[in-house]
């Protein structure tokens, strides 16, 4: 079976406000982003010459980060467009951005992209083998890394409050009475992990409807003692015991 063509993309742009330079502030001595790019390279998924069948690219409006990435061995063939780094831009136009300008300027057009956002450091690199792994097994458009949502927080058990200021099940607004109490009666339920989101190229420039998903999503389960995500400073000390615990084998 011929290998696919996978072009990983780690986003990470400079204008963090939660954390300032959260990208490549040191975590337990090394830079935050140089875990994802040594889990990647590890994964054997992305071939390490440059315009290779597979590459580990970044996507950055900020020197400082595309040195620290090229550094440990990443790929910066461009600054990403001011106007794609805002706080509130989606992940979709910035990968139709790096997709699109490797195609235009180097000929180069993958069969898939992998997203890897650096917030998420104890990706291993088994997560990002078995994904490829999944998509090519499955025939899917995508593979969505979840993890299980604990029992209390089911959505069959949620309720809402409506106009008349009374509670009914959120899921089909029936009465409260009629929430299921026993474990078996709740069908297992998930959630998105920012750990992979991996996806057939052609999704990206879908003329009817562009997306990272498609209609086929596969689900690949995260873990949870790999599972989190930096986004604010109480997040960071976190991190550092959830590494030191993997690297004890806890």
């Amino acid at each position: 079976m011929t290998k696919p063509k996978v072009l990983g993309v780690i986003t990470a742009r400079g204008g963090s406000k939660g954390i300032p330079g959260k990208n490549i502030k040191p975590l337990l001595g090394k830079p935050l982003i140089a875990y994802t790019i040594e889990a990647a390279k590890k994964s054997g998924v992305f071939d390490p010459a440059v315009g290779g069948a597979s590459r580990l690219i970044l996507s950055t409006d900020d020197q400082q980060i595309a040195e620290v990435a090229k550094k440990y061995g990443c790929e910066a063939p461009f600054m990403r467009p001011a106007e794609l780094a805002q706080d509130k831009t989606p992940h979709l136009p910035v990968i139709q951005h790096a997709v699109q300008w490797l195609k235009e300027k180097e000929n180069y057009l993958p069969d898939y992209v992998m997203i890897l956002q650096p917030t998420s450091p104890l990706r291993q690199s088994f997560h990002v083998k078995e994904a490829v792994d999944l998509i090519v097994k499955t025939g899917a458009d995508s593979v969505l890394s979840v993890a299980e949502i604990p029992e209390n927080f089911s959505p069959y058990k949620a309720m809402v409050i409506g106009q008349d200021g009374l509670l009914t099940l959120f899921k089909d607004g029936q009465p409260v009475r009629k929430r299921p109490t026993r474990r078996q009666d709740l069908a297992t339920t998930y959630w998105s992990v920012g750990i992979i989101y991996l996806f057939k190229t052609s999704l990206l420039f879908d003329p009817k409807e562009p997306s990272l998903y498609g209609d086929k999503v596969a689900p690949y389960i995260i873990e949870d003692k790999y599972r989190i995500d930096i986004n604010v400073p109480e997040d960071w000390p976190m991190a550092e015991q959830a590494l030191k615990n993997l690297e004890s084998g806890i």
